[in-house]
């Protein structure tokens, strides 16, 4: 603290200068009060854009769901989530402007009176203790110059010997003097007092200012936390809307208002045994015979069991197998019998000679023609498909199976000289029976010679006819 100086008459000091400092120290009062302002303007702001900003969150959730027909719509499902997203986030924008309304209203205005509190002070420092410093500097302004003038007519009166006029006399200036400095003083006196009592407001006036700007920061906490649990709140219920949605509460409905659509999980298998399908049973599709045969190989000459079908369309077909399902049922060969020749049947065997047509019209072209032979399991068999085969072939002829093959279970010989088969003898042999039958029921001599006669010609003819179709 700055201590009086009584030696000089006129202090080497300003007495505006504690005025001025004042003034300055209100000045930066002033200012940080605006610095308040200002973020609380700031603060208004940012709250009215996060509002905004809100807005355009709401709006990407605003439209109805799509396909929300795959949603239930009662109360407890994800449809209900939306709207409670809906009206949430809706809310937190609302409490985004609400916070900028109640920053504007309440709390700014705590630090713009503030701030109009400090201009008043600096005008009641200026008219008051400026006014005193202003006395006080035009006293010592009028107390300088009354000791100049005693200087120089003390200078005057030693070199004059003494000799000056009345109203400068030494004399009469120094009292003058201290008549102007005893006035100085007392406004210098009075300056103090009031810079003095300024000094001491002061303290109190800088204690209301910073208890005032607390209170406007404790408000702007009390709203902007009020903001934020209100917000943290509408989250938290999204949330647990959200939790309580049960893991089968949307698969439950959904199962249930596409009942007559989804897979029944306790309906059996599918079996394509138990199919239907148009002209399923059509007689095209129904096989005159069908069955496994023997066929003779080309190069081993081997017999070989296969599946053989002949269909209503008069096509022979040979197959791997009769399984449909593990590989696709495509002809390994296909003979059209209608172009087709077939031989006599002897015992489980009979040939088939014709050309495969199962290549298209392109392998047809480079396609030879082929003598299968066939073999049944047993003669019953091969009676049967020989009939079928015979009915449908262009062409019969009477080439009997090669004999020669090891492998053949019948001999296919001819008898020597009769031009007849071992396949016929049985029923030669059978005729022959049918004779001793007849002698033995008392049949003439002559009835019976003429029988055997018949039956010899009958027998020249079958034997001559069998020779011509070897030879062809």
């Amino acid at each position: 603290m700055r201590s009086n100086d009584d030696d000089d008459a006129i202090p080497d000091e300003d007495a505006s200068e504690v005025t001025k400092l004042f003034n300055e120290r209100l000045q930066a009062w002033k200012h940080a009060c605006g610095y308040l302002e200002d973020y609380i303007q700031a603060q208004e702001k940012m709250q009215n854009a996060h509002g905004k900003e809100y807005e355009k969150v709401v709006k990407t959730v605003s439209n109805p769901l799509k396909e929300s027909h795959h949603f239930d719509q009662n109360v407890g499902g994800v449809a209900e989530l939306f709207e409670n997203l809906r009206a949430n986030t809706q809310a937190v924008s609302n409490s985004h402007h609400e916070t900028a309304k109640i920053l504007k209203g309440s709390v700014l205005p705590i630090f713009t009176r503030l701030h109009a509190e400090i201009k008043n002070k600096n005008k009641e420092l200026t008219k008051g203790a400026g006014k005193s410093s202003k006395a006080v500097d035009k006293a010592r302004t009028v107390t300088q110059k009354h000791i100049e003038l005693l200087g120089q007519n003390t200078a005057s009166f030693d070199s004059t010997g003494g000799k000056t006029d009345a109203a400068n006399d030494p004399y009469i200036l120094q009292r003058g003097i201290y008549h102007r400095l005893n006035k100085q003083i007392q406004e210098e006196n009075n300056n103090k007092r009031d810079m003095l009592s300024v000094q001491s407001a002061f303290s109190s006036f800088e204690a209301h200012v910073l208890n005032t700007i607390q209170q406007g920061l404790v408000q702007l906490v009390q709203v902007l936390n009020q903001q934020s649990d209100n917000q943290k709140t509408l989250y938290t219920d999204t949330l647990t809307t959200a939790q309580q949605i049960a893991p089968d509460f949307e698969w439950n409905g959904f199962v249930q208002r596409n009942n007559n659509i989804l897979i029944d999980p306790n309906a059996p298998d599918r079996n394509v045994r138990s199919i239907s399908f148009p002209n399923q049973d059509h007689k095209a599709t129904q096989p005159m015979i069908a069955g496994s045969l023997e066929r003779k190989g080309k190069m081993l000459k081997k017999y070989e069991t296969g599946y053989y079908v002949v269909s209503q369309s008069k096509f022979l077909h040979e197959f791997k197998t009769d399984d449909d399902f593990q590989r696709d049922p495509v002809p390994e060969n296909s003979l059209y019998l209608p172009d087709c020749a077939v031989g006599a049947l002897d015992g489980t065997k009979f040939n088939v000679k014709g050309k495969d047509v199962s290549k298209g019209k392109l392998g047809n072209n480079f396609s030879m023609n082929h003598e299968l032979q066939f073999k049944a399991h047993t003669a019953a068999d091969a009676a049967k498909w020989w009939e079928i085969i015979r009915r449908c072939a262009g062409q019969l002829t009477e080439e009997r199976p090669d004999v020669s093959e090891p492998n053949s279970p019948v001999d296919g010989g001819k008898r020597v000289g009769s031009g007849l088969s071992q396949v016929e003898q049985p029923s030669r042999t059978g005729t022959m029976e049918t004779q001793a039958s007849a002698g033995a029921t008392g049949e003439s001599m002559e009835a019976r010679e003429a029988r055997e006669a018949a039956e010899d010609r009958q027998a020249a003819v079958s034997g001559a006819g069998t020779n011509a179709g070897q030879q062809v």
